[in-house]
Formats: structure tokens, sequence, C-alpha cells
């Protein structure tokens, strides 16, 4: 099993949130915020998990309020305001720490020293793709839109291999 799999991450709405069942599919793994001029994003990302759920993806949403305080409700807070506002189906995790010292594990293993895409997070709304063994294929800027067709095209060349 690939490092990332191993991965221990909370779940939004309480307990674990393994990463085991998430082996052999693609995943597009994003920093959220729910008070940020990007958060409108939620609308392509819920449009990419219902495209491709199906086919063996799924968005991974993980909540962060380390950029201007742009998350700072509760989880519950953070789960009512996806959902009511955007309708988000795909797994979501407790807020985390993407920089810093406090550095959630997932983000070492993404962005940290020896990653493939190393370096800090530099806002909400980060992009890893992850493909179906764990490796990071891609990184996508916070700006870079979840539909934009660099994006797709990853996603559908992951899907395919």
């Amino acid at each position: 099993m690939s490092a990332f799999h191993e991965v221990k991450l909370q779940a939004l709405e309480g307990g674990e949130l393994s990463l085991v069942p998430f082996k052999g599919q693609v995943l597009l793994v994003v920093n959220v915020a729910s008070k940020c001029g990007l958060t409108p994003q939620y609308v392509a990302l819920e449009q990419l998990q219902q495209r491709y759920k199906g086919q063996g993806f799924s968005v991974l949403g993980l909540p962060c309020n380390q950029f201007a305080g742009q998350e700072p409700g509760s989880e519950t807070d953070i789960q009512t305001f996806c959902s009511s506002q955007y309708g988000v189906s795909f797994p979501m995790t407790a807020k985390v720490e993407v920089n810093g010292p406090q550095r959630h594990a997932l983000y070492r293993l993404l962005a940290g020293e020896g990653a493939e895409f190393p370096g800090e997070i530099s806002w909400n709304f980060e992009k890893f793709l992850v493909g179906k063994d764990g490796r990071v294929l891609a990184r996508f800027a916070p700006r870079t839109s979840p539909d934009d067709p660099t994006v797709i095209h990853a996603i559908e060349a992951a899907l395919q291999s």
C-alpha cells in the first residue's frame, strides 16, 4: 500500500476517514474554505464528483483556516454550509493545516520535502491530482478552476491509466 493511502484523516462529521478505500481510484485533493473569493469553485468540484465518480474518481475536500481566516467555523458549520450552499457530496475532512510546523501528514506527502511537487500551499483551493497508486500526478494553482481543460485532461488521463 502507498504512503498516501496510509495517511489518517478525521472526517468532517467525526470519526476516521481512511484513504484505503480510495486505493485504485483517482483523487483530486483540495484545501477548501467557506469564506474565500474562490469558494464558488465548490460548484465545479461537485460537478467533477458527479461526472466521474462512477469511473473511480473522487474529490477530497480538506477545510483549512490558514489563509486570512477564511474557514473560521466549526466542523458542523462547514458541513452545513457545504451541503446547503453547494450540495457537496464528496468526502470532506475536519480542518487541517497545510503549511507550517503543524502541517498535516497528507500535505507533507503532497507538498513537503521530497514530494513530486514540493512547496508551500499558496492559498485556498490549491489542487493535487493523485493517481490510482497514490502517486501525485499534478498540482494546480488555486485560481485554476476545477473545470479548466488542463484539469479535466489530467483527470481523464489518470482514469485511463
